[in-house]
């Protein structure tokens, strides 16, 4: 197709005589723009404008800009750039950018002026143009306010949720902090202290509360009632239970029964209650200061762990143990053993034995049973500090799965 036939084609020039035409097809020069050129920029002033023979452009404001923003699209017959030979200063109002490959004609602000000389009528077609461009622009960006202003509108109704969700998890975070308090205000604040015997203990929940529990009990002069406990699941539920199950054990065993006998009191009281199907392990023992003997009864829990004055292990019988809270009659395991002079006693919660490292391996006893081997000098409560220490490099900064409880006795050496 001749060139002059294309510019022809354009809704423009489509009533220029023919040899309006042709001058035109011999006087602007052809061009051509790779996608992604620009024609022109915001801002920047050109001596010329383009005819748009193929392909399609972008008409951008604040180019490159954080708020750059497309006022449309312009194909084939859009006169490109004629803006500037208006405005102040002949600068562009827009930037142009080619959306595809482009084939276009040059026409220079000269050549724009001679034609508009030539065939005054075009200009009413111009403004015409540049009218409905106007309107088209207008409506975009009346459009494009509409859009920010609902995002604006959603953005600040999910800032005051957020904001209300903050508020509640600030109080409930205040809430536990006040539980956490109560909670460790109930375990013991001191210490057994007695000629020949060293205490120490450590409670770390996993949570902001916890569900282990230990007590020292004074049942008489010779005479000290030990208790650690484990109940089921973590948090808030767990630590309710918990204060229950510390509450009960304090009232049986401080009428100086048989430790088995005190855990099925306690068991028949929680099924009376529990309603959530909660239970809890408990490991129960009477140690008596003058003979060091340690009558115990467990409940499902862990037995002790015991080693003499050399770091040897000694095993302790077992037997089958069931939670309490959860049958009529649970099976106990009673059991009864001698600290000897020099001796230790470890009872502990699953945090301890339980606790895996990133490839799922537990902590295990044999890990306890060298720390306790080789801290023979060290006194209890420095003992249990080094369990809960090792536990955190061997689990190498993983989350604490499971709360943490550890009682430790030594008898002193002869």
């Amino acid at each position: 197709m001749k060139k002059e036939d294309l510019i022809g084609k354009i809704p423009l020039f489509a009533g220029l005589p023919r040899v309006e035409l042709e001058h035109l097809a011999k006087t602007l020069q052809p061009c051509e723009f790779p996608e992604q050129a620009i024609l022109f920029q915001e801002g920047k002033t050109d001596d010329h404008c383009f005819i748009l023979l193929e392909g399609q452009v972008e008409i951008i404001k604040s180019l490159g800009d954080a708020s750059e923003r497309n006022l449309g699209i312009r194909s084939e017959g859009a006169l490109l750039g004629e803006m500037s030979i208006f405005s102040q200063g002949g600068t562009h109002t827009a930037s142009v950018r080619a959306a595809s490959a482009l084939k276009a004609l040059k026409m220079t602000h000269q050549d724009f002026d001679a034609l508009l000389h030539r065939r005054p009528s075009l200009a009413y077609q111009i403004v015409s143009s540049l009218s409905r461009r106007l309107e088209e622009s207008e409506n975009l960006t009346i459009i494009d306010l509409k859009e920010k202003n609902r995002q604006l509108t959603l953005a600040y109704q999910e800032l005051k949720a957020a904001q209300a969700q903050i508020i509640e998890k600030e109080k409930l975070d205040h809430e536990l902090e006040i539980a956490r308090r109560i909670q460790l205000n109930i375990l013991p604040h001191t210490l057994p202290q007695h000629p020949g015997f060293d205490f120490g203990a450590l409670m770390i929940p996993a949570r902001a509360v916890g569900g282990d529990l230990y007590q020292f009990i004074p049942l008489n002069r010779n005479r000290l009632g030990i208790v650690v406990g484990d109940v089921s699941d973590k948090g808030v539920p767990s630590a309710l239970f918990m204060s229950l199950v510390y509450s009960l054990m304090r009232a049986e065993a401080g009428r100086g029964s048989p430790p088995a006998q005190v855990l099925r009191k306690v068991n028949h009281y929680l099924l009376e209650i529990n309603v959530e199907e909660m239970y809890v392990t408990l490991l129960y023992g009477i140690l008596d200061f003058s003979s060091g003997d340690f009558a115990y009864a467990r409940a499902g829990h862990p037995p002790p762990y015991i080693v003499d004055e050399h770091g040897k292990q000694i095993k302790p019988a077992t037997g089958l143990g069931q939670p309490l809270g959860l049958f009529d009659d649970p099976v106990l395991d009673e059991q009864s053993l001698k600290l000897h002079p020099g001796a230790l006693a470890l009872i502990y919660s699953d945090g301890l034995s339980e606790a895996s490292n990133s490839q799922g391996e537990e902590f295990g006893v044999i890990r306890v049973q060298g720390i306790l081997s080789s801290s023979l000098q060290a006194t209890p409560q420095a003992i249990c500090e080094r369990l809960w220490d090792e536990v955190k490099l061997y689990t190498a900064g993983l989350p604490q799965q499971d709360d943490f409880t550890v009682v430790s006795i030594r008898r002193a050496g002869s």
